[in-house]
């Protein structure tokens, strides 16, 4: 077919370039980004008198048209069309004639691309962020159920102190609240509409930008028309936001995949959400943990891949600008994805409480307890320590925890230590008493419970 940019041209376009520069097999997903955009121009123009309200009315109605028989099937978006301008334009000219060589005055596909991406990115913005505070309702609610339930706290992947459930799952609220705070910036950031633009340097018509701003939501019109059809920095920003959403969703998934081995016990895994093996009976593996930590890297390299894109890229716009949303419709894809299936499968995750308390109590996470006992009783901290390593050689020369020392053994090495010793050390003790904001202690864990509860019911 005929291209709508084709007058300039005396030769057609070779088949190979043609397909090279065409982007209708990716950017088909803005079809009612495109025509949303389109009816809020249309719009525009007749109120400045640029076209006539009967022409205004025909063009709406048939884009209407358009978009319904593409929504129900009835019309196919395909290849003859260059991208899904061309593919709208040249469908509403066939629909109602020369009304509809109207629609595209006063903008240029720069201008429009620029839009319909906003449009697009505005929408999956406000999806991931959904997904987020789905995945953040669903750790909230294993919080709420593990206030008591103790496990060892790790650094260096060693075991280092007792905590709860509750406290761990909320270090991972931490990370996906501020996920959502960065989809919120990246939304207030972007949200300026480029439509009236034109190539770059605007048009002559008397658009109205303010009002096109209005009628798609934006808070109002860009400022400079270079730049609004270069800028993809709104993307770069949810790509970059995306990929750390990946990396956090990739570091829980990595704690479930070793929390699932047989060394650990920790959890078990729905039958949904694992596999087994094709030759080994006894095996279930945690495979969309394990492809959520995988499909972390095809996120990162859409960023990368757009950031080295963009980083050459004189004003105003470039075709190497195409580039960018193929890369960006799949991370997307990938994001959403991921963060669905990870948030049903810790819904549905069952953890084994008592291997876990058993684990925090044989990894000497009282240890420090032990210290700070023997510094209430007026033994210096470093002579703490020194006799606490003591401790802790002994327990393991006898292959037992501090809980199962006898009172005699203590003694031993120091006499300071008294009955009161297996009290200052337990489980219950060893939590409980942290108390501070942001502690493991039920007392502090139960204060941000209630914030967390505040917030997504008000956010």
């Amino acid at each position: 077919m005929a291209q709508l940019w084709g007058g300039r041209f005396t030769k057609e376009t070779d088949k190979l370039v043609y397909n090279f520069n065409a982007s209708i097999s990716f950017d088909q997903k803005f079809y009612e980004q495109d025509i949303r955009g389109s009816i809020a121009h249309v719009k525009m123009l007749a109120k400045q008198g640029v076209i006539q309200e009967s022409e205004r009315d025909q063009i709406i109605s048939g884009l209407e048209s358009i978009r319904e028989d593409v929504k129900n099937g009835t019309l196919e978006i395909t290849s003859e069309y260059e991208d899904i301008h061309s593919f709208v334009e040249a469908n509403l000219i066939d629909r109602i004639g020369d009304a509809g060589k109207k629609l595209h005055t006063g903008r240029s596909r720069n201008d429009q691309v620029a839009l319909d991406m906003k449009l697009y990115i505005r929408d999956e913005v406000k999806e991931i962020d959904g997904l987020v505070k789905e995945l953040l309702k669903a750790i909230e609610k294993i919080m709420e159920e593990n206030l008591h339930t103790y496990m060892p706290g790790f650094t260096h992947l060693q075991k280092a102190q007792p905590i709860t459930l509750a406290h761990h799952m909320g270090a991972y609220f931490e990370m996906f609240r501020r996920d959502r705070g960065r989809l919120y910036d990246i939304y207030e950031r972007m949200n300026y509409c480029p439509l009236g633009s034109g190539a770059l340097a605007g048009t002559t018509y008397p658009l109205d930008r303010v009002y096109t701003a209005k009628l798609l939501d934006f808070y109002g019109p860009t400022m400079n028309s270079m730049d609004s059809v270069a800028d993809r920095d709104y993307l770069i920003e949810l790509l970059s936001a995306m990929s750390t959403i990946m990396m956090h969703l990739s570091r829980f998934s990595e704690e479930i995949i070793i929390w699932n081995t047989n060394e650990y016990r920790f959890v078990e895994i729905d039958d949904a959400y694992s596999t087994g093996s094709s030759i080994m009976p006894q095996k279930k593996n945690p495979d969309i943990a394990e492809l959520v930590r995988g499909k972390t890297g095809r996120v990162y390299a859409a960023l990368t891949s757009i950031l080295t894109t963009m980083k050459g890229l004189p004003l105003a716009y470039n075709k190497d600008m195409q580039e960018d949303k193929e890369l960006s419709f799949d991370a997307i894809d990938t994001v959403k994805g991921c963060l669905a299936l990870f948030t049903g499968m810790i819904s549905t995750m069952k953890f084994r409480k008592d291997v876990m308390e058993a684990s925090a109590k044989n990894g000497f996470t009282n240890a420090t307890d032990a210290a700070d006992y023997l510094v209430g009783k007026g033994v210096p901290f470093r002579d703490a320590h020194g006799i606490v390593g003591q401790l802790v050689l002994y327990c393991i020369d006898q292959n037992i925890s501090l809980d199962e020392m006898s009172l005699e053994a203590y003694q031993k090495i120091s006499p300071v230590f008294d009955q009161d010793i297996y009290e200052a050390i337990s489980m219950k003790t060893c939590v409980e008493k942290r108390t501070t904001i942001g502690a493991p202690g039920p007392e502090a864990m139960e204060h941000v419970i209630a914030f967390n509860q505040e917030y997504l019911k008000n956010k």
